[in-house]
């Protein structure tokens, strides 16, 4: 599955989406671009899209959109609390559709 990390989730977490073609929001050049247009520039190009941001599915028409959403949930977006999310990710990937928003911790 190809998975766009949002600028919010450090790079870091790349590595450990093992099985998954990881590309990030500044990879791509798109750093700084606003919600909306980045949502457009991503469809047809990935089919999961993970993020920090917990507003985004009520400022956005994520049923609309042609990949799925995975929200983390956690105390910080350093890596120490990401990491124990990591296997909640990955199944949250395995059965995602589009338009769908899963949210993955606590």
């Amino acid at each position: 599955m190809r998975v766009l990390l949002d600028e919010n989730v450090p790079h870091d977490l790349k590595a450990t989406l093992v099985g998954h073609d990881v590309v990030t929001v500044q990879g791509l050049g798109w750093s700084g671009t606003l919600n909306g247009e980045l949502l457009k520039r991503a469809s047809g190009t990935i089919e999961a899209f993970v993020t920090l941001d917990r507003k985004l599915e009520h400022q956005h028409d994520i049923s609309a959109l042609p990949f799925g959403v995975v929200i983390l949930r956690a105390r910080s977006s350093k890596m120490q609390d990401l990491v124990p999310l990591v296997q909640g990710i990955l199944d949250a990937l395995a059965s995602l559709q589009p338009g769908q928003v899963t949210q993955v911790g606590a």
